[in-house]
């Protein structure tokens, strides 16, 4: 591991460069390749002066510091905290090295810039005259949170590890002594990586979790307690059966999002537009978590769903057969949104698959594990305004992936009839869903109460809000919109469950 120790003080005879030759020598034990910049030692102009740092002339030294900055593997900076922050001397030095064209860029596709020292890791030793804790309960820690997000985040470098160290000024040989010994420990870890076990371990669930997208399971969870309470009341939860149709339930949406993130990595890799309902989770292509560990993640998820699902089928109170039949057709559909043989997004029948899948699928499964019977119509009254409540979501998701979809071939209404197609299904399907419940209302289908009726000016908003989206050609971002087309499952999913406890 190459080690680049950059000290921030404006002294090389302070505390601070204590702190750095005790990091230094622990790494060097620890058997890393270690570097040290003092930025006091350096010769330039801290000062911006022209219209953009790249066009200002690069002295010698920092030339020599973006060499070391990309030789370096692990970043460590140690610095005083000064009103807060870093000293001026550093911040003069970090205006000036990270300049676009080395550090980052704005010449590539869609918003936003490329991170070009992406990659590397660092970690921040800071001294200050306060405790510790003051500056990050008190404070709030502007000072490592610029250095951290707004500085080598923006960059792409990830920061692993802060240390504040204090208060110095009131502090004995004592306190002194155990610091520089902390610092030389914090040098000796980097054996182990660039970051602490603890650290890695909560990295690794973030990744797990932002890969699981779990934001996108109480639609197929809803929908299966909806069919559960139609068929055998509040009964149905003190079924074990039941409560395996849940965990199956909800390992085969774990399963079908990992399986689409697999699937969907060269289209997530060329959308610019990626958000929290669109894009995939990003942990393949930002690099989180790999393709041998979403694949085994995908398996052992599956497994699972297999296994509670026979496990649901033994105890269950309706016909196995059909059940079973139930089960196995979601399942398909379900996997078959991504993966061939059936590959339905790739042939613009994806849409209408998540639809199928997360309303009528999961309501029927969980209407015949309840012991409903096959032949009765309920589930399928209750889960048509469901499905229609969900195609506006699904259809505006395709919106900001447009173009990426239509570059790996994946035919979603978005790239087949364009962003005014998909404007013009979400807002039919947003109406068509009101009107559905409405008359369902007037019929009395269980659980459709008056308060289902407000569903109509919340497909009115939906149909409102899409219009800004009509012939735009480009696509972009639509986090609030999509906020508002999901939020409309409440009329048919929540208030009918409610209505039926």
């Amino acid at each position: 591991m190459n080690v680049l120790v950059v000290l921030g003080h404006p002294r090389t005879d302070s505390f601070g460069a204590a702190l750095a030759k005790a990091y230094c020598e622990g790494a060097r034990e620890a058997g890393a390749e270690v570097q040290e910049l003092a930025v006091a030692d350096l010769e330039f102009d801290p000062d911006v002066h022209a219209d953009s740092p790249e066009n200002q002339e690069m002295e010698s030294d920092l030339i020599d510091a973006q060499r070391r900055l990309r030789w370096a593997d692990h970043l460590a900076f140690v610095y005083p905290n000064w009103w807060g922050t870093m000293p001026a001397q550093l911040k003069g030095f970090l205006d000036r090295v990270l300049t676009p064209g080395f550090a980052f860029s704005f010449e590539g596709e869609g918003p936003g810039h490329d991170s070009l020292l992406s990659g590397r890791t660092a970690e921040l030793i800071s001294t200050m005259d306060m405790p510790p804790w003051v500056y990050r309960f008190i404070y709030r820690q502007p000072g490592n949170d610029a250095m951290k997000r707004a500085t080598l985040g923006f960059v792409g470098v990830r920061t692993t590890r802060v240390t504040n160290l204090g208060p110095v000024r009131e502090s004995d040989p004592s306190d002194r002594t155990e610091w520089l010994a902390e610092a030389t420990r914090l040098g000796e870890s980097l054996e182990n990586g660039p970051e602490p076990r603890s650290v890695r371990a909560r990295r690794r669930l973030k990744s797990w979790l932002s890969a699981l997208r779990l934001q996108f399971y109480p639609m197929s969870l809803l929908a299966y307690a909806l069919g559960a309470l139609a068929a055998a009341g509040t009964d149905a939860f003190s079924a074990l059966a039941i409560w395996l149709g849940f965990v199956f339930v909800f390992f085969l949406e774990a399963t079908t999002v990992l399986t689409n993130e697999y699937a969907d990595y060269e289209t997530d890799t060329e959308n610019a537009y990626a958000g929290p309902f669109t894009g995939g989770s990003r942990v393949l292509v930002e690099g989180d978590l790999g393709f041998g560990e979403v694949r085994r993640g995908a398996l052992l998820t599956g497994s699972l769903a297999a296994v509670a699902g026979v496990g649901a089928l033994a105890v269950g109170a309706g016909s196995t057969l059909a059940t079973a039949t139930a089960m196995a057709v979601l399942a398909a559909l379900a996997l078959g949104y991504t993966l061939p043989p059936l590959s339905l997004s790739y042939r613009t029948l994806g849409e209408l698959d998540v639809a199928v899948t997360h309303s009528i699928g999961v309501l029927l499964v969980g209407f015949l594990l309840a012991g409903g019977a096959s032949s009765d119509p309920l589930p399928w009254l209750l889960g048509l305004p469901f499905l229609l409540s969900v195609l506006p979501s699904i259809t505006l998701a395709g919106v900001p992936d447009r173009d990426a979809d239509r570059t790996a071939g994946k035919r979603t209404i978005a790239v087949r009839f364009g962003i005014d197609g998909a404007v013009v299904v979400a807002a039919g399907t947003a109406l068509a869903a009101a009107a559905a419940g409405i008359l369902w209302i007037s019929r009395g289908v269980p659980g459709y109460d008056p308060l289902v009726a407000l569903s109509i000016p919340h497909g009115l908003a939906i149909a409102w809000a899409v219009r800004g989206l009509y012939r735009r050609p480009e696509p972009r971002r639509i986090d609030r919109l999509m906020v508002l087309a999901l939020s409309y499952l409440i009329w048919f999913a929540v208030v009918p469950l409610y209505s039926l406890l």
